[in-house]
């Protein structure tokens, strides 16, 4: 979901840091611990409640590390220095919904992908018509949060009626109130405003492609990835990564948004 200005320069340091280092997996067994990075100002993925670091990304991190049998020992750090910081050793992995792309993918390790995103429009509960795209949205009003990388999306689509505001609370009451007809965000995004929301909405039509949000580690550790593809697929299978999905986003969010 994330963007980083950084990859280039990283490209060589974690390649450097691939090469002169054990398995990292034995360091993490050898401390009992998982060194995770997160934000921690990333609401609902990680964030501080009362002084205390919560989020769906946290319960994941926290789940993946038991069936490691360690601990999770997390990092917070913005998000312009996490990938720098991954590649210097600061910590083993980042569970900070980081987007898998091919430069990415060329500086880093990932693992399999445990969040899948796209854009999702949202739409009140009783509403009839179906928006099944943009497009379908000619001469209808939509609510995007101002700046957003969605605002630009839908001022791209012809004849929209885009209404940019604050953010989601804002969108979120005008289309309440029918002053615009649907409101466009993340999927991951869509599935949290419309569980934790008391207003009369509900997940409109997927009308982009999806994207996956995966673990990154330093390359050359294939026993640590090994181990995490590991604990994330057996969590798949017993249903516990499905249990922190659903408590957070009332859907099981490793599944492209079209499947859930």
């Amino acid at each position: 979901m994330k963007i980083s200005t950084l990859l280039s320069a990283l490209l060589l340091t974690a390649s450097a840091a691939s090469t002169h280092a054990a398995d990292l997996l034995d360091s993490v067994k050898s401390r009992g611990s998982l060194r995770v990075a997160v934000e921690g100002t990333y609401p609902p993925f990680n964030f501080k409640d009362k002084g205390e670091l919560t989020g769906f990304d946290v319960d994941v991190a926290k789940l993946i590390a038991g069936k490691m049998g360690v601990k999770a020992e997390f990092t917070t750090i913005e998000w312009n220095g996490i990938l720098a910081g991954l590649a210097a050793g600061k910590y083993d992995v980042i569970v900070n919904q980081v987007g898998l792309t091919p430069k990415r993918e060329e500086a880093f390790d990932f693992t399999v992908p445990y969040t899948y995103s796209a854009p999702q429009l949202i739409v009140r509960k009783d509403e009839k018509r179906e928006f099944k795209s943009l497009d379908a949205l000619k001469g209808f009003k939509l609510g995007v949060g101002q700046g957003s990388n969605f605002e630009q999306k839908a001022k791209a689509a012809t004849g929209v009626d885009v209404r940019s505001y604050p953010g989601a609370p804002e969108y979120l009451q005008d289309l309440a109130a029918s002053r615009v007809d649907a409101a466009l965000n993340d999927s991951l995004m869509v599935a949290y405003l419309v569980k934790t929301s008391p207003l009369p909405i509900k997940p409109g039509a997927v009308v982009g492609e999806a994207d996956k949000n995966a673990i990154p580690l330093v390359k050359g550790n294939p026993a640590l990835k090994a181990a995490l593809n590991k604990a994330l697929e057996d969590s798949y299978k017993d249903g516990s990564f499905k249990a922190v999905s659903e408590k957070w986003f009332g859907v099981d969010v490793s599944k492209p948004p079209a499947a859930r």
